[in-house]
């Protein structure tokens, strides 16, 4: 009886060995088949399920879900201050390309080939910014950092979604420096705003002189014009009085008032001299 139950073991043995000799791929991985004593490293990618294989041989998972990786990367901006941003991006590899990631990059993937260029390409494009303008600018600044990346990681057999920045960090000598910095720029629009009323006065002050100004030589050349025109006109009364009042006009005149006594002493031809007021006294 125990010799049958040793030869059944021995003859069993290896049948076992080989049923249990195998790997799983499990949801969400992908294997490939390795086989160091033949073909090495297998081409065609393993979806989900059971694999036999000798137990010289394996089959490498590799995930292929997307997986969020999160840095915290230290970053200069516009305005050379030091701030400490955190920034995740979506990877995961190609499933086509598997076989050239695991031989040309490895298992690893994201600490070999991405890490260094999403802090690279972070830190790049937030060097554009001003401290001020991150917050309000990172829709923005997350779809630059996302085509940077996806630019240097073509041919590295990975693939890019999304970028986010959910935090950041700004050390008590950044805030005093902004503190001081708004401070300043407050001041300068101060300064500038006093000299632009400043010579907002002195133009309305220029302005207003210029308008007395005007207006006193409008007075002037006006009067002036006056004067001439009231002289014009006395010069031309004058005139014409002076070419009305004659001798005969003023004897008829004389002759016209009822309160003036005339005494008329012929002087020949040229007319009669008049003597006015003859009660008055003798005229010598």
């Amino acid at each position: 009886m125990k010799t049958k139950m040793r030869l059944m073991i021995v003859l069993l043995f290896p049948v076992l060995l080989l049923v249990g000799c195998g790997s799983t791929v499990p949801p969400g991985k992908m294997g490939l088949r390795w086989e160091p004593l033949s073909s090495g490293l297998g081409k065609e990618p393993l979806k989900e399920g059971f694999y036999g294989h000798t137990p010289w041989n394996d089959v490498l998972l590799i995930s292929v879900q997307w997986r969020n990786y999160s840095e915290r990367i230290d970053v200069l901006t516009r305005d050379d201050l030091h701030i400490e941003i955190k920034a995740a991006v979506l990877v995961k590899p190609l499933v086509k390309e598997l076989h050239a990631l695991r031989l040309e990059i490895g298992a690893d993937f994201y600490s070999s080939a991405v890490k260094p260029e999403f802090i690279t390409v972070a830190r790049n494009v937030l060097a554009n910014y001003l401290l001020v303008k991150i917050p309000e600018s990172s829709p923005e600044i997350e779809r630059k950092i996302k085509e940077g990346l996806q630019e240097r990681m073509k041919g590295k057999h990975i693939e890019i979604d999304n970028v986010t920045i959910s935090d950041i960090d700004f050390t008590s000598g950044v805030l005093r420096a902004i503190e001081t910095k708004l401070s300043k720029e407050q001041e300068k629009i101060q300064k500038n705003f006093e000299l632009e009323i400043a010579v907002k006065d002195a133009e309305i002050a220029r302005a207003r002189a210029k308008g007395e100004a005007d207006s006193l030589q409008i007075i002037a050349v006006g009067e002036a014009e006056a004067q001439k025109i009231r002289a014009a006109g006395q010069a031309e009364s004058q005139r014409i009085i002076d070419l009305t009042l004659t001798t005969r006009f003023l004897q008829f005149k004389a002759f016209e008032s009822p309160n003036t006594k005339f005494i008329y002493v012929p002087t020949g031809k040229d007319g009669l001299p008049i003597i006015l007021n003859s009660e008055a006294g003798p005229v010598h």
